[in-house]
């Protein structure tokens, strides 16, 4: 990834750039630090991984895709300079370059940039974030033999660079010597240096009191769900602070959280029957999942599931959070990609588990079908994973739902 850097003049080091790791959240983050980056007339490139729909997702310019021409045209601009490099890069590692080369091109103000696995090995670690952001050390990517929770933090905060500063929002007390030995000039710890003094329900979304080294942010709308994102938020606004280098102006802030999306996240997508999107993929995903719907949405009718979940995970454990047993329907679909677990074998996990198995392997067919089915009062979740969720949410947009 250095090599291929290198060959394209080094782009990632063009623009300062607020570089994310974590298990979940890294995506709400990226857009919520994007927005409030933006509001200050900065424009914003924003790398995040996977896409929902299209692969143009992945690299935008304040919040805005880019365009097929652009891309084809830096894909092929990359193409040609594989006969200079001694090995041929990944998919991701092309992908990631693409993105640092447009941002470049772009003379964007400001880089915000999602690691794609872990940190310390990522290709997206050619760029030296002068904000580095944790949001949270979870279960993924881990066989969870011994302490697969320190090794996991060695592993992100392999991100933090010297003089940065590391906004970090994982609190377990057995990883801070982790945290306290990176290189970072400051760490700005959660629930220390920042965090939530109050997080209240609201229609649309949540009402936060929010402090920071900076200041203090009251009654703040966020037009995102659930109390994941409140903490999302708090570690958002931290970064941007550390970012600028001083406190945000209230107004600034509460434009940019009024006006927040996170698509595939505890999406509210229609009612009657609610139809809700959520990309959780593991346990702590899932678990943010239930406790959103527990708390802001009392409905009367049934629980309805259309799950499809990537191969490696361990889906016994997420269809267990999510109370398969309870459901009126566990609907097991394939997702689009090599690593998909395929829909009979969720099937029987969702059977081992209590729960009522149909296996539809296409997700368009499946919540169709799931929809027809269900009753005005009744809650459909799409779930298991980001690609189950951005084919549904295609499969809404060619049905108007979007």
């Amino acid at each position: 990834m250095r090599e291929l850097c290198h060959v394209l003049g080094d782009p990632q080091h063009h623009q300062p750039t607020v570089h994310i790791t974590g298990t979940n959240g890294k995506g709400s983050v990226a857009r919520l630090i994007t927005a409030l980056l933006g509001v200050h007339d900065l424009t914003v490139g924003t790398y995040t991984s996977p896409h929902l729909e299209v692969i143009n997702e992945r690299i935008s310019r304040n919040g805005r895709a880019i365009a097929d021409d652009d891309l084809a045209a830096l894909l092929t601009d990359l193409a040609a300079l594989e006969s200079l490099l001694t090995q041929p890069p990944s998919y991701f590692e092309l992908l990631t370059a693409a993105g640092f080369r447009w941002f470049s091109d772009e003379a964007v103000a400001a880089a915000v940039v999602e690691v794609g696995l872990l940190g310390r090995w990522d290709a997206t670690n050619v760029a030296d974030g002068v904000v580095a952001v944790l949001t949270n050390v979870g279960r993924d990517h881990t066989d969870g033999r011994g302490d697969w929770r320190r090794r996991i933090a060695e592993e992100k905060v392999g991100i933090v660079k010297p003089g940065s500063t590391f906004v970090l929002g994982e609190t377990d007390p057995a990883l801070q010597d982790i945290f306290g030995a990176t290189a970072a000039a400051q760490v700005w710890r959660r629930d220390v240096d920042f965090g939530l003094a109050g997080d209240r329900l609201a229609v649309g979304g949540r009402l936060l009191d929010l402090r920071t080294p900076g200041g203090s942010y009251d009654e703040v709308f966020l037009s995102l769900h659930g109390a994941h994102q409140a903490q999302n938020a708090s570690i958002a606004l931290a970064a941007a602070e550390a970012f600028f280098g001083r406190p945000l102006a209230p107004d600034h802030v509460a434009e940019a959280f009024g006006t927040a999306l996170s698509p595939g996240r505890f999406e509210v997508v229609q009612r009657d029957p609610l139809l809700i999107l959520d990309g959780a993929h593991n346990v702590d995903g899932a678990d943010a999942v239930a406790h959103t719907l527990a708390e802001g949405f009392a409905v009367t009718g049934e629980l309805r599931l259309v799950v499809g979940v990537l191969d490696g995970r361990d889906p016994g454990a997420l269809l267990e959070v999510l109370d398969v047993a309870s459901a009126a329907e566990v609907v097991c679909c394939t997702p689009d990609s090599p690593r998909a677990l395929p829909a009979a074998v969720l099937a029987g996990e969702v059977e081992r588990h209590g729960g009522q198995a149909r296996v539809v392997p296409d997700i368009a067919e499946a919540l169709d079908l799931t929809l027809a089915g269900a009753d005005a009062d009744d809650i459909v979740l799409v779930t298991g994973s980001l690609y189950t969720v951005g084919a549904a949410r295609t499969a809404c947009r060619t049905r108007a739902l979007l």
